[in-house]
């Protein structure tokens, strides 16, 4: 058993991933929430979580957990868990320097015996050839004598409210078969779900990475399979009710796919895979297609208008959501920004309303100004591209009066019964 009086755990990172875990944590061991950014070390103090991830409730029943944007701070910790970002840059590559960036830091403050755990999504062996190389550079000590290294992959569905992190089996690994037995037995003392212990990093690694690959390929079929329906006039969810009914077919549904997860992880895994010297044909096709779902929305919306003899030029289209996913303030990756794109290149305004998203966010991340309030009769198009609950409560007459008389209305997320629509993805 751990000793909870010499425990003392620092997270890297108050996001999506590190303030539940963090909270977790504090409610046992004496825990430190680490962030550069100080204004939401600010607000967490208060009780105020802009990712909404945690209630002001949920942050108050952590009493051993405390916030800091100080360095000096990390000093005394024994246990570090990374949860940084790792995205990708403009050519899809992936982009290592948050995470390097941490382990520096946690170069100039680990100490002998202490072990520093990775929860950020990487390709294989990135831990222990990308990393632990600058905290041995930076701290002048020695992996696996020193100090050690653990991997943990961290499995946050932002916004579900029903999958938490307690009651999510966690992958775990260690540097050695001791450490690996320190870090399950940490992270089982708040997973409620029990734990998985890997043999080894690199296993743990490529398990994460996997996971959200099978699921973008198996989206990437089923989009395919939506534009082919397509062009033959065929009715995509109707066809996937109907297959729905065998017991084993996987019910996957077409969509736009953003995020931090499913439309990064893939390139983590190519990029490893060829500099292995391996070309992976399958998951870059499904890259393809999904990174190309934004304009084959805009086009099948343009033919829709075009057939009721709407102007193009100059029209005004309204899009509901700009949030990767539904109920959910995270930006990160979101393919409605794809759409945007698609429709200025016909000349078309588009106005972008999400309740959930925070206006100052749209504006920092992507230069979007989010309208207010969508107003009646002045759509010449409505997509709604996120499944926010607000937007489920409209219903189809509410919506439909957004938009003029002479009007499209396309439903990408099948929130509305298909006789209210005038297309579907």
């Amino acid at each position: 058993m751990l000793d909870t009086s010499t425990t003392k755990i620092a997270i890297i990172g108050l996001g999506y991933v590190g303030l539940p875990l963090a909270v977790e944590f504090g409610k046992k061991f004496n825990t430190l929430g680490f962030d550069i950014d100080s204004e939401r070390v600010i607000a967490l103090s208060k009780g105020v979580d802009s990712t909404l991830e945690c209630t002001s409730q949920e942050l108050s029943e952590s009493p051993h957990l405390i916030y800091s944007s100080s360095h000096t701070d990390l000093k005394n910790a024994n246990i570090y868990i990374i949860t940084v970002p790792t995205p990708v840059d403009k050519d899809k590559q992936p982009d290592l320097s948050p995470l390097i960036r941490a382990s520096e830091m946690l170069g100039e403050v680990v100490s002998r015996g202490d072990i520093i755990i990775y929860e950020s999504t990487v390709y294989p062996r990135a831990t222990e050839e990308d990393c632990i190389p600058v905290v041995e550079r930076v701290s002048g000590l020695t992996f696996n004598k020193d100090f050690f290294a653990g991997y943990s992959p961290e499995r946050i569905n932002p916004g579900d409210k029903e999958h938490r992190v307690t009651n999510i089996l966690k992958v775990t690994a260690g540097s050695t078969p001791e450490v690996a037995e320190i870090v399950d037995d940490l992270y089982k003392t708040i997973i409620t779900a029990g734990t998985h212990k890997a043999s080894s990093i690199k296993v743990a690694e490529a398990a994460k990475v996997i996971e959200n690959t099978q699921r973008d390929i198996n989206i990437a079929l089923i989009n395919e399979f939506s534009i082919i329906f397509n062009k033959l006039g065929i009715d995509t969810l109707d066809v996937l009710e109907a297959a729905g009914t065998k017991w084993n077919f996987l019910p996957f549904r077409p969509g736009l796919v953003g995020g931090h997860c499913i439309g990064v992880d893939p390139y983590y895994l190519t990029h490893k895979a060829e500099s292995a010297g391996y070309y992976p044909d399958m998951i870059l096709a499904g890259r393809r297609i999904n990174d190309g779902m934004g304009d084959f929305v805009v086009s099948r919306l343009v033919k829709e208008m075009l057939k009721k003899r709407i102007h193009i030029r100059d029209a005004k289209v309204l899009l509901m959501g700009l949030t990767f996913k539904e109920n959910c303030p995270d930006l990160r990756n979101t393919k409605v920004v794809d759409i945007i794109k698609g429709l200025k290149e016909y000349d078309i305004t588009p106005d972008i309303y999400d309740p959930w998203c925070s206006p100052e966010s749209a504006f920092e991340e992507y230069n979007i100004t989010l309208t207010e309030g969508p107003k009646k009769g002045r759509y010449d198009a409505i997509i709604i591209a996120v499944a926010h609950e607000q937007f489920k409560k409209m219903g189809a007459d509410e919506i439909r009066q957004l938009g003029k008389k002479e009007h499209v209305l396309y439903d990408l997320k099948y929130i509305l019964p298909k006789e209210d629509v005038d297309i579907r993805l």
